[in-house]
């Protein structure tokens, strides 16, 4: 099984595309990254116009609050669809130039096609989410006064949320790339759905005289986004009484790993009576 991983990697190390797309993931969330706090202490700026006590500028990447507020803006939608797009690729060249025949016809099984297949997701999620930390910890470091053990490892469990966000993301773009095998139509229809299909559906279920409960939450891509749904800014909360998330939810994390096992589970079944 490592050998056919092992050739999937060399795969991607030639491919151009693979390493454009996460580029353009690292660059969007870095911009992400220096823009949020600019725009806060603008609208902190906003308020200090009309308020008799002026509120000083806030740093937002300090322990431990780096840790919830990295992985925020490392799994909002818009820029997960980059290493979403280029699991899609890598799922549908394997019908776009049959080698996915010609690995059966070569001796190996569906179910090793399926779990060199996984493996490779479960490492792209896992080095994404270890650069994601390497960079969190360097800004916590940079921003943060006084740095204690316990400080810093206190909210760090916002990373493995991350972890569970990225991993099953790319499962639901490596579903939708394998049962439409063409490589145009599953880039549109998982782009289309995930950035604005689901949205528009989640902000209809929202409005309560149409839909007055929570169903919303376990919309697939929401249920994803919902592990880490908001960032921390306490002056934000003081100052406009706006939502912040203090801690993980074991149902958030669940519900999205429940849909990755379903259609993980939905994809055998194709991989094991459908002709190649």
């Amino acid at each position: 099984m490592m050998k056919l991983l092992k050739i999937e990697f060399k795969k991607i190390l030639t491919y151009k595309v693979f390493w454009i797309l996460m580029g353009l993931y690292f660059l969007f969330l870095i911009l992400g990254i220096l823009t949020s706090g600019f725009a806060i202490n603008s609208m902190i700026d906003n308020i200090n116009k009309n308020s008799p006590i002026p509120f000083p500028h806030i740093t937002i990447f300090f322990f431990p609050d780096v840790w919830q507020n990295i992985a925020f803006f490392a799994s909002i939608r818009y820029i997960l669809i980059f290493p979403a797009i280029v699991i899609i690729i890598l799922i549908t060249n394997e019908f776009t130039f049959k080698t996915i025949r010609q690995n059966i016809v070569n001796g190996m099984s569906r179910q090793e096609f399926l779990l060199t297949k996984l493996q490779l997701i479960f490492v792209v999620a896992l080095v994404i989410t270890f650069i994601v930390t390497l960079g969190a910890s360097f800004l916590g470091i940079s921003n943060t006064g006084s740095i204690g053990f316990a400080i810093v490892v206190s909210k760090i469990s916002f990373m493995a949320g991350f972890f569970i966000q990225i991993l099953t993301f790319l499962i639901f773009a490596f579903f939708t790339g394998f049962l439409l095998r063409n490589t145009g139509l599953s880039i549109a229809i998982f782009t289309l759905y995930t950035l604005i299909i689901e949205p528009v559906f989640y902000f209809i279920l929202k409005i309560p005289k149409l839909q007055p409960n929570n169903i919303s939450q376990f919309l697939p891509v929401n249920s994803v986004i919902r592990i880490v749904e908001y960032p921390y800014f306490p002056v934000l909360k003081k100052l406009m009484g706006l939502n912040v998330q203090e801690q993980l939810s074991l149902l958030d994390c669940a519900v999205p790993l429940i849909y990755s096992a379903v259609m993980i589970a939905i994809v055998y079944r194709v991989l094991s009576r459908k002709d190649l």
